[in-house]
């Protein structure tokens, strides 16, 4: 079995590590998306994640590691990333042999999708826990737990066909054990390392208001955006005097573009109570200065450009006009 080369593999990858300061990030995991069309054709996706940062990714055409950021490679040696690179080939080639050869006997119909998720999570200064899961069609399906493949509750007997025959081979059990317990802590630790600078940077938060009417009600939907700002943790919340509005919705924080984050909250009011209510914002990088803005002041500014736009294009067509009118009667 071709699969059974990981356990080759495994002595090239070293797994000492020395647990050293931690930034506030504590997991790394590879993700694989493998998606089996037919007997013969199927396309994987694979990227590397830093909690939610991701840091990785793997094209497919040439078999090799994207590295997203210029500290990605951790303190591996180049030699030792090309042995890692060597190791995925192979157990991506390994494991859609495997699963094109037991389909039938694992009762699986094309087409269906395969998840992969393998990493290890810091616990404490100096342990970690590693994991590896796999789902089906994004249900879960198996994981390794202590040294055994076990079949997900909801996994039923394709799950349990699955993990009898992976558990045949200890030698890749105990490559995956290996690769969780001492090379991916070793590897985590590295990125943690040389990507200190970027990791620990603290970008101040952008703030604004907007706002809508619900037609008919008489209320208003208050909107506080807050973008650009970095590290992700923040308290954002629209208050009235240093009461918190607990009405307030805040949706999911999402990422920017550049690596920050944004989020948004909302306050839906009756629009003569609107009056008085501020959005206050606590992030790491303003220290004690919270970012706060008034809704007076922003609907203050909606007025005055309201009142102010059409007398600027007044002026501008009578400007326009006076100086076509001069052209047309010059003698």
């Amino acid at each position: 079995m071709l699969f059974l080369q990981l356990l080759l593999l495994s002595v090239v990858l070293p797994g000492s590590f020395n647990a050293e300061v931690i930034h506030g990030y504590t997991t790394f995991r590879l993700i694989q998306i493998s998606h089996y069309a037919n007997e013969s054709w199927a396309q994987t996706w694979g990227s590397g994640w830093l909690d939610e940062l991701q840091t990785h990714g793997w094209d497919s055409e040439s078999g090799t590691i994207i590295f997203l950021h210029t500290w990605s490679k951790g303190n591996f040696s180049n030699e030792e990333l090309t042995d890692l690179e060597l190791l995925i080939r192979v157990y991506l080639i390994g494991v859609t042999q495997e699963i094109h050869t037991y389909t039938k006997d694992l009762g699986f119909k094309y087409p269906f999708e395969l998840q992969v998720t393998f990493g290890c999570e810091l616990s404490s200064r100096e342990s970690f826990k590693g994991f590896t899961q796999a789902a089906v069609e994004g249900s879960d399906f198996l994981s390794l737990q202590n040294t055994s493949w076990v079949p997900s509750p909801g996994g039923g007997n394709l799950a349990q066909k699955a993990c009898d025959l992976l558990n045949q081979y200890e030698g890749i059990k105990e490559t995956v054990e290996s690769l969780m317990s001492k090379t991916c802590p070793r590897f985590l630790l590295g990125i943690l390392d040389a990507g200190k600078m970027y990791l620990q940077r603290q970008v101040r938060p952008e703030a604004w208001l907007s706002s809508s009417s619900i037609v008919g009600s008489g209320r208003l939907v208050l909107v506080c955006h807050v973008s650009g700002f970095y590290p992700k943790p923040i308290w954002v919340m629209w208050m009235r005097g240093e009461q918190e509005q607990v009405d307030s919705k805040r949706d999911d924080v999402l990422p920017n573009a550049d690596g920050t984050w944004y989020v948004r909250v909302i306050l839906e009011v009756k629009a003569e109570d609107a009056a008085g209510l501020s959005c206050r914002v606590k992030h790491s990088s303003l220290g004690d200065q919270d970012l706060i803005l008034y809704w007076e002041h922003s609907l203050s500014m909606n007025l005055i450009l309201a009142l102010i736009m059409p007398l600027i294009l007044l002026i501008v067509l009578v400007l326009w006009c006076k100086k076509r009118w001069s052209y047309r009667y010059i003698p």
